[in-house]
């Protein structure tokens, strides 16, 4: 029985017959065999072609397997670390691809095991390899992994480099609760300048919700100047009580509420009206629990107002508004409003207030001489944006 040799070209994987052989992209020769029956006739091959192909091919693209004049049986893709790239084949088998893109900087090895028309096997091994990424973009996560959280607390994502490609980056940050959660991805401008993209719910989260990102984002390009993600991203938090801080200005009182009882009520002295002293109105979220910190009012423009160390410090924007001890105002709480922008309140009470308060919770402000609406990247501010303003954020709107 003579021989057919294969031709030699990049974009066929081998040349499959129905005889079990191993071949690599280009190179080999197999038989047609008969279909088994004296004089019968010869078995056509079947080729088969992966792509991408090559050496230094650009990542980004799921990787593809088909047979030509035949089904494939199997196909097994495993990167430079051993990990399979899983994947699926089309209703007719002609073709498989992958469910992730290929990565940047990896080999990648593909065997596929075929058939053909008449049933013979055959199996074809080849590989190929991306170019490595010429700039990274990585991303910082909030809250932290395994933490318990207010009901107000977003699912928060920072990235080092600009995301000019959002939709695709939208698409693979993979959010699941526990009680199926109607809720929304929404990009805003972080207060450093960099691009952020939030997951609220559509109300505050239900107390004892589990939430889960998963960020499959390794093999994704983020777009011009922003580099590609080389690695996944997996973390989760818990809610925890539904506390809501009320905090009124106009009153000059603050209110915490756990499961809708009010808990305590604190004189505070809020932000002096009339200038660049007045406080954020709207919807905060509790950020951090700093605890004794130096504030210095010439990191938030208002010259030599003050340098001092503050109690209790919770912070609620990144513009420096917190909730504090103030004991050198206290002639001022619940009668007038003469701080630099902050809520203060006694050393008693802030020493209470702060063991009782949650990062996430959040402060619900109302009073008539305020300097604005808590921006959506200053700090958490997505809760003052209705739910259809939060929804036209996402990448993915309409």
């Amino acid at each position: 029985m003579s021989h057919v040799r294969a031709s030699r070209s990049a974009a066929v994987a081998g040349v499959l017959s129905a005889a079990l052989c191993a071949c690599s992209a280009g190179t080999g020769s197999v038989a047609p065999p008969s279909d088994g029956k004296p004089g019968g006739a010869p078995d056509r091959p079947v080729t088969v072609t992966v792509t991408p192909e090559g050496k230094g091919v650009a990542a980004g693209k799921p990787v593809v397997v088909t047979a030509k004049g035949g089904t494939l049986a199997s196909v097994t893709v495993v990167d430079s670390e051993g990990k399979r790239l899983t994947g699926a084949a089309a209703a007719d088998k002609a073709s498989w691809t992958s469910d992730r893109k290929a990565v940047p900087g990896t080999t990648y090895k593909v065997e596929a095991k075929a058939r053909t028309r008449s049933g013979g096997k055959a199996t074809s091994r080849t590989s190929f390899t991306t170019a490595a990424a010429g700039k990274v973009n990585k991303l910082t996560l909030a809250p932290g992994k395994n933490t318990t959280v207010g009901v107000g607390q977003p699912l928060s994502v920072v990235f080092d480099n600009p995301v000019a490609n959002k939709a695709d980056v939208e698409k693979q940050l993979k959010v699941s609760t526990s009680n199926d959660t109607e809720g929304s991805w929404g990009w805003v401008q972080d207060y450093s300048g960099k691009d952020r993209a939030d997951w609220r719910p559509k109300e505050y989260w239900k107390p004892g919700t589990k939430v889960t990102l998963d960020a499959q984002l390794n093999g994704t390009d983020s777009g011009q100047a922003g580099g590609w993600f080389v690695r996944d991203y997996l973390t989760g938090f818990s809610v925890g009580a539904r506390q809501v801080v009320r905090v009124d200005l106009d009153r000059k009182h603050l209110t915490l509420e756990r499961d809708g009882k009010k808990i305590r009520d604190i004189p505070v002295s809020g932000g002096t009206p009339g200038g660049d002293k007045r406080s954020w109105r709207g919807t905060a979220v509790l950020m951090a629990k700093e605890g004794t910190i130096n504030m210095n009012s010439e990191t938030v423009g208002l010259r030599d107002a003050y340098d001092k160390m503050v109690d209790h410090s919770m912070r609620l924007t990144w513009s420096g508004m917190y909730a504090h001890a103030a004991p050198w105002n206290s002639a001022h709480f619940g009668r007038a409003n003469k701080s630099s922008g902050c809520i203060g309140m006694s050393d008693s009470d802030a020493a209470y207030f702060y063991g009782q308060v949650r990062v996430g919770d959040p402060f619900e402000i109302k009073g008539a001489d305020t300097k604005g609406t808590v921006a959506a990247g200053n700090g958490y501010g997505a809760w003052n944006l209705s739910w259809d303003e939060w929804r036209a954020r996402s990448a993915s709107a309409g």
